[in-house]
């Protein structure tokens, strides 16, 4: 049973345990909350201190310089396009983060795996598993349909697509009719979205892009780049070279090459500011 309150309880007893006195105040002032951190970026592309040379056929030592020293970190949920004039280094650059190629020097990290210490079939599998390429040729297989094509990364990758993901993505990009078309038998604006639509469906962490609108008309181009928004909006880091300033002003970062070395970034969305600023890397070289 419990115990009765006497009449001459103090009021602490009264109200309970813990309970504040009529004119309690604090000694001081109650702890402000602590304001929320906005998330951080997640990196998912790095490259620290690449450096790629090749050697000249017929001169004993001599090499050439492709890339001196290139560094980016690359977050995810993000369209960048990487500039210059021919001969800069950007193809070089993408082939080495991509792993396609191997730097002289440096490393490569994607998705926080040292991938440029990676053996050549733990290397491969890692792609399969993670990675999409977009390129200006296609790289179709000639003797696959359409639809075996956009399959082929699952096929892979061990882990076969679903019906619905190919007709679903193959539907995005405008192809359903053309779903059993061999390559030969398609345009080449249409062998490009199998391209796109084979990084639809099998929707990978990071998409590299050498070129993609390079052959295509302006209204192909313009759809390219579109999905390519898409990808990134959806979570994907996207790495674009391009030579087409238009092209490059879709993105959410521009980085200009000269000489091997990333010379300045700024953002997308303007056409003549990329133009200029490849101008101004160029000129600042042969000045």
């Amino acid at each position: 049973m419990s115990r009765a309150l006497r009449p001459d309880a103090r009021p602490q007893e009264a109200r309970g345990a813990g309970a504040r006195p009529q004119g309690w105040a604090p000694a001081c002032p109650p702890v402000q909350p602590t304001p929320a951190r906005a998330p951080q970026q997640v990196i998912t592309v790095a490259a620290v201190g690449l450096h790629r040379s090749f050697r000249l056929p017929g001169r004993r030592g001599a090499e050439v310089s492709a890339l001196a020293g290139v560094s980016l970190h690359l977050p995810a949920a993000s369209l960048t396009a990487l500039v210059g004039a021919s001969g800069c280094g950007k193809t070089t650059l993408l082939q080495c983060i991509a792993g396609l190629d191997r730097p002289t020097s440096g490393s490569v990290s994607l998705l926080g795996r040292p991938t440029s210490r990676m053996r050549a079939g733990a290397l491969a599998a890692f792609r399969a598993q993670h990675v999409g390429f977009v390129f200006q040729d296609d790289n179709l297989v000639t003797s696959l349909s359409a639809w075996d094509n956009v399959a082929l990364p699952g096929r892979l990758r061990r882990r076969p697509l679903g019906r619905d993901q190919i007709g679903q993505a193959l539907e995005r990009v405008g192809l359903t009719a053309q779903a059993r078309h061999l390559p030969h038998q398609m345009s080449g604006g249409e062998r490009q979205r199998v391209a796109i639509a084979r990084v639809l469906a099998s929707a990978p962490d990071i998409v590299f892009a050498d070129e993609p609108t390079a052959a295509l008309d302006v209204g192909s181009g313009d759809a390219v780049l579109h999905w390519f928004e898409e990808i990134a909006a959806g979570g994907a880091t996207v790495l674009m070279v391009t030579h087409d300033a238009a092209a490059a002003a879709r993105a959410q970062q521009v980085l200009v090459m000269e000489g091997g070395r990333i010379v300045t970034g700024l953002e997308g969305g303007d056409p003549q500011a990329v133009s200029a600023a490849v101008l101004g890397a160029r000129r600042g070289r042969t000045a």
